[in-house]
């Protein structure tokens, strides 16, 4: 990740919830980056001994995943949610997205937002595909929940991250 590096003692540091059992919570729209990039970084955490979060293998067969991805954020102590083209096209994705932001401002949680090949401003104003996404979601869902969803990217945003493309020299 760019020039900066995280390690256990820093996430660490970061817990102020009584029972975590994940360092990292890893959101991302797995048809965008899942055997790419966010495999990348979730190997280099794992190597590093930070406990991280990703929902393929930390999901138990037959598990709900409805009760065990919130679950899941509430026993982290830091979230990296990368951004990428397709990540408003997934209402699981703007789900966890707010669960973020809720441990974010309730326990001061650590969150690392990543633009991957994806401008901020993207994410922050819902344009290029992400207007895509929530004309679609307008239709499917009630006009409060897709505000909530709104106003949740529009608060990442502004959280000061990275922004990567494929072109990053890292």
């Amino acid at each position: 990740m760019a020039s900066t590096s995280y390690n256990q003692s820093a996430i660490s540091s970061t817990a102020t919830s009584l029972h975590t059992l994940w360092d990292v919570f890893l959101s991302f729209r797995g048809k965008d980056t899942r055997y790419t990039f966010t495999d990348h970084l979730y190997k280099a955490l794992q190597r590093s001994g930070i406990r991280t979060f990703r929902d393929d293998p930390e999901l138990s067969s037959g598990e709900v995943i409805s009760r065990a991805l919130p679950k899941a954020i509430q026993e982290s102590k830091a979230y990296i949610v990368v951004l990428s083209e397709n990540f408003a096209t997934s209402s699981w994705c703007l789900e966890e997205l707010v669960e973020i932001l809720t441990c974010y401002k309730r326990m001061k949680s650590l969150v690392v937002p990543v633009f991957y090949n994806i401008d901020p401003s993207a994410v922050r104003y819902q344009i290029e595909s992400f207007r895509e996404s929530f004309e679609k979601h307008q239709t499917r869902h009630d006009a409060e929940k897709v505000n909530e969803w709104c106003l949740t990217l529009n608060e990442v945003a502004d959280i000061s991250g990275y922004h990567i493309s494929e072109n990053t020299q890292v």
